[in-house]
């Protein structure tokens, strides 16, 4: 199921399943992006928890934040972004009525922590989410880079390119325009032609939790597609090397991977990572590289700046183009 896309003036109301935007330089963005949403015509509604942190490691109690999503998704908006990622998403899981959230579609978008909703809304709901740029990016205007791609996505736009130069050290300015310095260099595995499937997947961290767990619905969700094939598209955020091993090899031993007709795999936000002797690169080929699929490694995807927006649960056409990445989705 594909949520209709956004035409003139949508309605977007920013939700905080995670983190509040409650510090300076997260609070000054998110301000900055509702202006600039609001410059492309949208009606925004900020949520009541996207500028606090009264929870424990969150913006608001688990209950709360879950309410604040299913009345998100039995509202009149066309979109809803999150406010930002964080580490405790998944406690919300339990409140989350997936079947109501099927009858009233809608995109929803986020990143990191946001894969505890945008993969399961997927898997269990049989709809597209986004996995892109929380609400406090877009505060560029013009719009440019992922967050552009994300809101041209939003308008329906289905072909997207990865970019030129991607950024390793974060600047401390709370307005910094972009400034990527590192030249994307994508690494090929038993790659010799595009490959198609559906696109499922999101931050490692997050996918390894949620494995096994009731709101995991993977294994329906892949018997469901296994026609079509599945594509992953993984990112890893706090695990080193050996830490994407574990979760790999918990996922692989899930048979998550049994229907795997490729790998896109973004940078790790432990890019230069080397425990044990391993590189990032070598922990995910180490588990992948006997399922015989082509694996794109080190995509512009994941924790550095800047990452491709991914339709989760989308048809899609996979291909190395120009020694970058083409995403066409069908």
């Amino acid at each position: 199921m594909t949520p209709k896309f956004i035409k003139d003036n949508p309605k977007i109301y920013i939700a905080a399943p995670s983190f509040g935007c409650s510090n300076r330089k997260y609070k000054t963005r998110l301000n900055k992006s509702i202006e600039n949403f609001e410059k492309e015509g949208a009606k925004v509604i900020a949520g009541p928890y996207c500028f606090q942190n009264k929870g424990l490691a969150a913006s608001t109690t688990a209950q709360n934040r879950a309410k604040e999503i299913m009345d998100a998704f039995k509202s009149d908006v066309d979109v809803i972004i999150s406010a930002g990622g964080g580490e405790v998403m998944s406690q919300i899981l339990e409140y989350i009525d997936f079947d109501v959230i099927k009858k009233n579609p809608k995109w929803y978008v986020g990143f990191s922590d946001n894969t505890n909703l945008t993969y399961t809304i997927t898997v269990n709901c049989d709809m597209e989410t986004i996995y892109g740029t929380n609400a406090p990016g877009f505060y560029n205007y013009p719009f440019e880079y992922d967050s552009k791609d994300t809101w041209e996505m939003l308008k329906g736009k289905n072909i997207f390119y990865g970019y030129q130069k991607w950024q390793y050290n974060y600047s401390n300015k709370i307005l910094a325009p972009y400034k990527f310095d590192m030249e994307t260099k994508i690494y090929k595995y038993n790659y010799d032609k595009p490959f198609e499937g559906r696109l499922i997947g999101g931050c490692l961290d997050c996918l390894a939790g949620l494995c096994g767990t009731k709101a995991d619905n993977t294994i329906n969700y892949i018997e469901k597609h296994k026609d079509e094939g599945i594509i992953f598209f993984l990112e890893a955020c706090d695990y080193n090397s050996v830490g994407i091993i574990r979760a790999l090899t918990q996922l692989k031993n899930a048979d998550w991977f049994k229907y795997v007709k490729g790998f896109i795999i973004g940078r790790s936000h432990n890019f230069y990572d080397k425990s044990f002797g391993v590189t990032t690169k070598k922990a995910y080929l180490s588990v992948l590289k006997d399922l015989n699929v082509a694996i794109l490694l080190d995509i512009d995807l994941g924790h550095l700046d800047p990452s491709m927006p991914i339709r989760c649960g989308a048809y899609a056409k996979i291909e190395y183009k120009n020694r970058n990445i083409k995403i066409e989705y069908k």
